[in-house]
């Protein structure tokens, strides 16, 4: 069942963030999923609250792209180390365009029952994002 779960983040991860098809979501996400960031104001309830939660990453940065680099699986989680870059283009967390290209990492932990994710745990460099975006002082992105 590990390797299966693999499987269905990955699918969830390359459809859903990456190419924004949200159809996918209801297909692998539970109805009473739940997720738990620090970077959204509260916890993500559901596919619904998924697909808002991509949806406004996804408006702020259009041509975000995640790449999986590692992924570990045991019992009913799968881990996934990442990579996301995009051009922060639109409103992002209330920072308009910069036109900035931004690589950020990140970790998610996916609890899987019955085949689909029922909850989540997310981390990313948010430091480093709004370092890049020029928001706060630090490294300078590069352009």
């Amino acid at each position: 069942m590990s390797e299966q779960n693999k499987v269905t983040m990955r699918h969830g991860i390359e459809e859903v963030w990456n190419r924004g098809n949200y159809a996918v979501a209801d297909e692998i996400i539970a109805s009473d999923f739940i997720a738990h960031t620090p970077h959204a104001n509260d916890d993500i309830h559901g596919p619904e609250g998924v697909k808002q939660f991509i949806s406004g990453l996804r408006s702020g940065f259009p041509d975000l792209k995640f790449t999986i680099e590692d992924q570990i699986a045991e019992d009913d989680r799968v881990v996934a180390r990442w990579q996301a870059q995009g051009t922060h283009e639109g409103n992002f967390q209330g920072v308009p365009a910069t036109g900035k290209r931004v690589n950020v990492p990140g970790i998610t932990i996916n609890r899987f029952a019955d085949g689909k994710v029922v909850e989540g745990w997310m981390s990313l460099d948010q430091l480093g994002l709004m370092q890049q975006l020029g928001v706060l002082p630090g490294t300078p992105s590069s352009d």
